[in-house]
């Protein structure tokens, strides 16, 4: 066995690839689960445009106004609020101050991202059964800002603070949920093929109806 060969052997072990054999230590792993491993890495080491897709994609799925995920026996409905910042790959930013909620939705912000940017910080309404919670973006690193919980059934103050850590803990347990979603799709084949062209005619299309329904919607939910 040549000197290069042995070097690359026991690199392979110290890496846990092989066992002291020589043989596999696992088996190879699916491509499909590999790449969603890629995409998670991606998206926890702060990978911004895998942010930024996550939250258009989220945008595009939103408008439908359908849960787009199940957590806990109950599905989740998004709709986006008020001012979003869309960003291009090279960093170059346009904010979009147009006010109420139908500002993400807007043609404006559909022909711009049309034209190459994507969504870099939103604010979100999610509506897990019958808790809403309001949460902040952003697509760096996907923390949750200026949350805003669901009304506390407690009384004495231990009692709330327990249960707004609870809600803070399911608020990211949804987001959570929500990103696994999406690396699914990122990661898949219908990706490319299907879903970002999808998206493209929606982003160039006109949706006068379904923005109506998305008002409704943000209207519903503000009576409660």
């Amino acid at each position: 066995m040549g000197k290069r060969e042995q070097a690359r052997q026991e690199a392979a072990f110290m890496r846990g690839e092989v066992g002291i054999d020589g043989a596999a230590t696992e088996e190879k792993q699916d491509e499909a689960e590999v790449e969603r491993g890629k995409a998670r890495e991606a998206l926890l080491r702060g990978k911004a445009y895998l942010g930024r897709e996550f939250l258009t994609w989220l945008l595009w799925r939103s408008e439908a106004g359908e849960p787009l995920v199940e957590f806990e026996k109950a599905g989740v409905v998004v709709l986006f609020l008020g001012r979003v910042v869309l960003k291009g790959v090279s960093g170059d930013v346009t904010e979009l101050s147009a006010r109420g909620a139908m500002a993400p939705y807007s043609e404006q912000v559909k022909h711009s991202l049309d034209r190459g940017l994507l969504v870099h910080q939103a604010r979100l309404m999610l509506t897990h059964g019958e808790k809403v919670y309001e949460t902040t973006l952003d697509a760096e690193f996907l923390d949750l800002r200026a949350a805003k919980l669901p009304q506390l059934m407690s009384e004495d103050e231990d009692s709330q603070l327990g249960e707004r850590l609870y809600l803070v803990e399911q608020l990211s347990n949804i987001v959570h949920t929500l990103v696994e979603a999406f690396i699914t799709v990122r990661a898949g084949r219908a990706w490319s093929k299907q879903v970002v062209p999808a998206m493209k005619e929606w982003m160039r299309g006109e949706e006068g109806t379904r923005k109506q329904t998305v008002l409704q919607r943000a209207a519903n939910v503000r009576k409660r």
